[in-house]
């Protein structure tokens, strides 16, 4: 029990990501504020009345805004509605919103603090294991439209993240599987260990009390904060910037809007992680047994490796519009070896085509 590691964020401005056990009442409320808001899918109903429950304790009104689950939350009709009970309650710059949940409410309400007056303070308490490890952190915050996911969005760092292991226990099973995708991807971008971890220890990685997930976690929450620490609104030119992050995610953010968000985020940057694979091996970058390890190590954890879909050309469509792309330039974050990211920029057809049939049989 308790806070096993506190990683500070060097972004704008720092802020600390605090993981343990049993450390909900870890929040910090500056006195100066007057009322928060908790943002909250009905699934994690029991958590957010504990938080509650404490901010209240500390002197605080609460204001409670339950919205839906997963993906169905990302859009400007659940926007509108925070914006109007933020309205009726008159939120100044002086309150504060909390956010409880997966990736999409962090995302969700990361964007609300955002726009709201301009900008009011967050704190972000993330109850899934993609939350953890990578929505929560980074301060990249957005909704999805018609045209593709996160395309509308902002960058507003939370002023402070709470990862509670022991809220891991509210997922499904397939939802925690789906999560360790961005722990690998952390691995195969920038950390060897975790990949070690997970193939020495694979059933330890299957479940959300394994004794190696705080220290998966812990590693791939540093892997993200050194990373936006040197690119915070992914400007950099650099081959090896923020950009990195999104190993897997041009590919698996076309699935996920041609399934029309049915495909859970892993599950599609995990077949995401494997095309980019293929593709860097088409290419003449990586070898085929780093290759082999990216299929090996996701089997292993229960992610899928390939996409049944006969309509490449309008996957291609989908990812023209990823916000890689630069104009009508395809770029894709690869790999030369582990731990060395790299871009692709504008492959020709017959390489994306290559790497396409690899996946999609």
């Amino acid at each position: 029990m308790g806070i096993h590691q506190t990683i500070t964020v060097n972004a704008q401005p720092n802020y600390d990501v605090i993981i343990g056990n049993d450390i909900l009442d870890s929040i910090k409320i500056n006195e100066n504020f007057n009322q928060v808001a908790i943002i909250f899918p009905i699934h994690v109903e029991k958590i957010a009345k504990k938080v509650k429950k404490h901010i209240t304790s500390l002197g605080f009104k609460v204001t409670e805004l339950k919205v839906p689950n997963a993906e169905s939350a990302k859009n400007l009709k659940v926007v509108e509605k925070c914006w109007n009970t933020l309205g009726q309650a008159k939120f100044t710059r002086s309150d504060l919103i909390v956010a409880i949940g997966g990736g999409a409410t962090t995302d969700l309400a990361g964007f609300v603090a955002a726009t709201w007056l301009r900008g009011i303070d967050f704190i972000s308490i993330p109850t899934s294991l993609l939350g953890m490890v990578d929505a929560a952190v980074g301060g990249k915050t957005g909704i999805n439209t018609t045209s593709g996911k996160n395309l509308v969005g902002s960058f507003h760092n939370p002023s402070q993240v709470i990862c509670d292991l022991d809220t891991l226990k509210t997922l499904k099973k397939h939802d925690f599987t789906t999560g360790m995708a961005e722990v690998v991807k952390c691995g195969f971008i920038a950390d060897a260990k975790i990949l070690e971890i997970i193939e020495k220890y694979p059933q330890e990685c299957k479940k959300y009390d394994g004794v190696e997930i705080p220290e998966l976690v812990t590693r791939s929450i540093q892997v993200k904060a050194e990373t936006v620490a040197k690119d915070f609104k992914e400007t950099s030119s650099s081959k090896t910037g923020r950009e990195i992050l999104n190993y897997g995610h041009t590919l698996g953010h076309a699935i996920e809007k041609n399934e029309k968000y049915k495909w859970r985020h892993g599950d599609a940057v995990s077949v995401g992680m494997v095309f980019a694979a293929e593709l860097a091996l088409a290419d003449g970058k990586l070898s085929e047994s780093v290759v082999k390890r990216h299929r090996d190590i996701l089997k292993l954890v229960g992610l899928p490796t390939k996409y049944k879909h006969k309509n490449f050309k309008k996957l291609i469509e989908i990812m023209a519009l990823d916000k890689k792309s630069r104009g009508a330039t395809l770029r894709f974050v690869i790999l030369e070896d582990v731990a060395k990211p790299t871009r692709l920029e504008n492959p020709s057809f017959k390489v994306l085509n290559t790497a396409w049939e690899k996946v999609s049989k």
